[in-house]
């Protein structure tokens, strides 16, 4: 509902964000529960992520017809994508149509940002307030703010002096920008920038590219959608769901096997070796068939590997762009000519992990050399506080006042990647500790909207006022969590699945590993069992394991 700002208003729930996790909660809500619901919006329209990240190139690395809701036969058969992997402005649309088709955006409130979120015992409610004056009553509160919605803008020592334009991947401008005849720097060489700068280079006088930690990428191979294929995948979508994916063989479908990283490996391992060597650019899939496992290849044969089918002409360029971590300990990214980009003329790059950047200055960088750079526009592609950092971003504070930022001093702590002990009714789509991005994220956020539908009518039905997990059971999760990463050589390399990327953020494997069938198995689980490891309360007796 739309909630009027300066009021004091009551929902059975809120739920934050506007993305796929916000528009598919709101529908369950409203139109397979019967319940009142408000969802807040920092944007002025839905998209979530892909209403935010508009920058040339913006892309989704898994295939089209993957990457979209299942809930809906209507909506499957309604909507064509015209490409194999679908470029943002269509991802952009298509979530548009979803919340036209559903009549959902009535009940969103754009342009509004929540500021405090507090959990009162007594009434077992929680108060939401807004930028905008809103305060809002919820017995159930949902964030659906995603994994990767909070930029991890570094603070550069004269940051704000910079008088020329400045622009963030995370957060392009709606108009675009014409870089034609300008020279142009950006710092960061992750997914995003991976996307951008090859078109970027295209249109700039001369593009610098600063790079702290260069990137394995595999080629996308994009191109327009076959009408063929996309006839035979709408005759029969639900086999299609089932199927392994083109490019991540297990990853992509529900039938996600456990342990999960292990089943992808070995069959990504055999379709390395039917596509040939030079399929992809740097170590391809038999370096990464080993590396998440205990075998750990030498650095010299990697970038052995990683030189002999470089496409990157000058020598000490490909050296800079040769990483040194193991191949899949980091998120992968997939590109279109980026390494060829380095061929032109007017693209240069400089090496900022030997050399950092001492400070931004008027009109450009300087590094700790001294080495000084002018540039007209300046472009920060630093990556996000994945995980965490939105979340914390709503200000929680649960039970006796605690905030969540204090609960997870030492990372995040949860059952299930769903709740966290202490914010009784709050539910994480996607959550850290489930298997969030290592999974398709759109079937992901299906499978944890609906366990918490199930929940909420659980609760309804039997007269319950409050759940959360148990203590202990949280103990358990991070446990079994790090246990299965630390079984693989990923946490041995630092990333934003680990929160390294942030400094003083605790370090902690924030990604399940154990695959996604595997994980919907215990969510199920845990409910047939009566939601065994939560604590369960009605209006007038609350479990004395609350307490603890």
């Amino acid at each position: 509902m739309t909630i009027n700002a300066n009021t004091v208003s009551h929902v059975d729930a809120v739920v934050v964000g506007a993305g796929f996790a916000g528009l598919y909660m709101l529908h369950t809500l409203r139109d397979k529960l019967d319940l009142e619901a408000a969802v807040f919006e920092a944007a002025d329209d839905v998209g979530g992520t892909w209403y935010w990240n508009r920058y040339p190139g913006a892309r989704c690395d898994i295939s089209s017809y993957h990457y979209s809701f299942s809930f809906s036969e209507e909506i499957q058969q309604e909507w064509s994508w015209s490409e194999k992997y679908a470029a943002q402005p269509e991802i952009l649309a298509y979530l548009g149509f979803v919340a036209d088709r559903l009549n959902l955006r009535q009940d969103i409130n754009f342009e509004t940002r929540v500021i405090s979120s507090d959990y009162d015992e007594a009434s077992q409610r929680w108060t939401i307030k807004t930028n905008k004056g809103h305060t809002v009553i919820c017995k159930y509160y949902i964030s659906g703010v995603g994994t990767l919605s909070y930029a991890a803008n570094p603070e550069f020592e004269g940051k704000d002096s910079f008088k020329g334009e400045v622009y963030s991947t995370s957060s392009w401008p709606h108009h675009g920008v014409d870089f034609t005849g300008k020279t142009v720097g950006i710092v960061g060489t992750g997914a995003s920038a991976i996307q951008a700068i090859p078109l970027i280079a295209q249109e700039a006088k001369h593009l610098t590219v600063f790079q702290r930690t260069p990137n394995y990428a595999t080629p996308l191979q994009n191109g327009p959608m076959d009408e063929q294929e996309a006839h035979a995948i709408k005759a029969n979508y639900g086999e299609f769901r089932e199927k392994p994916g083109p490019l991540w063989p297990e990853y992509l479908s529900r039938k996600c096997g456990s342990p999960f990283l292990r089943k992808v490996l070995k069959r990504s391992k055999n379709t390395w070796k039917a596509a040939g060597k030079k399929a992809v650019f740097h170590c391809g899939w038999a370096v990464m068939a080993t590396s998440f496992l205990t075998k750990r290849p030498t650095k010299s044969q990697q970038s052995s590997f990683a030189r002999r089918y470089a496409r990157v002409k000058d020598p000490r360029t490909a050296d800079l762009l040769c990483p040194d971590y193991l191949y899949g300990t980091k998120r992968q990214p997939c590109e279109t000519n980026y390494f060829e980009t380095y061929n032109r003329d007017n693209v240069s790059l400089v090496d900022i992990k030997s050399n950092p950047i001492r400070r931004i200055t008027e009109r450009g960088l300087e590094l700790d050399n001294g080495d000084g750079y002018v540039f007209d526009c300046l472009i920060y592609s630093t990556g996000f506080d994945a995980f965490t950092g939105p979340l914390f971003n709503l200000n929680l504070k649960g039970r006796k006042g605690v905030s969540l930022r204090e609960h997870w001093s030492e990372g995040p702590r949860t059952n299930l990647g769903i709740m966290s002990h202490g914010f009784p009714n709050f539910f994480m789509i996607t959550g850290p500790q489930s298997p969030s991005v290592l999974f398709n994220m759109p079937l992901g956020i299906e499978q944890h909207v609906e366990w918490i539908a199930d929940v909420i009518r659980y609760m309804e039905d039997n007269g319950l006022e409050s759940i959360e997990p148990e203590k202990a059971k949280e103990d358990d999760w991070r446990e079994m969590v790090e246990g299965i990463a630390n079984s693989t050589l990923m946490p041995k390399t630092n990333t934003w699945y680990t929160g390294s990327n942030i400094p003083g953020k605790p370090r902690s494997f924030m990604v399940y590993l154990g695959g996604g069938a595997a994980y919907k198995q215990e969510c199920d689980e845990a409910a047939r069992n009566g939601y065994d490891g939560f604590i369960l309360g009605s209006a007038d007796v609350q479990r004395e394991a609350v307490a603890s």
